[in-house]
């Protein structure tokens, strides 16, 4: 399965898009190579193994993504905490110290990356992509989440939701990677390979970043 560390391959992938994402025919073809990665996301996120390797140690892989990650945002001295089951992502969700600083930096990034976005492709069809991208993933999400928290007898609607709505942000985010530069380096390229690998990354509380 093509991931997001090839973007290239994303971006160049010649299966037919979904039949429900239509493109658009006005503008030149080479103008809407942006919106055809992110169309073809929108098919990826569809098999991704959402969720399927929470709780287990972490790999070098995702500790070196990770930490690319937390870098590109701005917090390189943070350290990784992995999280052990679905009980525990929900303490680490609702963490009092939970970091404000890093959902403005991701807010931030993604202004920019709009932005860049924006120049690059029509601007309907670029936030019909978008929408149709993160829908499709917390759609997705959400029924794997609900089925990995209930082997562990938890079925908290609001954590599910957050776990929904984390890998919809993600799918978002690493759409607009590619409808902008398709930079595979980039901190939610990232991102959404820890969740391409099965993990929900939790966020920063304190000085820790939690992966699940």
């Amino acid at each position: 399965m093509a991931k997001i560390t090839k973007i290239v391959e994303v971006a160049n992938d010649d299966e037919d898009l979904d039949d429900d994402f239509d493109i658009g025919g006005d503008s030149d073809s080479s103008d809407l190579d942006g919106l055809r990665a992110v169309a073809r996301l929108a098919k990826l996120v569809g098999g991704l193994p959402w969720f399927s390797a929470v709780g287990r140690p972490l790999t070098r892989g995702e500790l070196a993504d990770a930490e690319g990650y937390i870098a590109g945002i701005g917090f390189p001295d943070l350290g990784i905490a992995g999280v052990e089951d679905w009980l525990a992502a929900s303490s680490a969700a609702q963490a009092p110290d939970w970091g404000d600083d890093w959902w403005q930096a991701e807010e931030q990034m993604r202004r920019s990356l709009l932005d860049e976005a924006l120049l690059l492709n029509p601007e309907h069809d670029l936030m019909v992509a978008l929408e149709h991208v993160s829908t499709r993933a917390s759609e997705k999400a959400f029924d794997r989440a609900t089925a990995s928290a209930a082997k562990q007898g938890v079925s908290d609607p609001a954590l599910l939701q957050v776990a929904a709505g984390a890998a919809a942000q993600a799918a978002y985010q690493a759409a607009l990677v590619l409808a902008a530069d398709g930079d595979s380096d980039h901190p939610f390229a990232l991102k959404f390979r820890l969740f391409e690998a099965g993990r929900l990354p939790l966020g920063i509380v304190g000085n820790t970043f939690n992966l699940f």
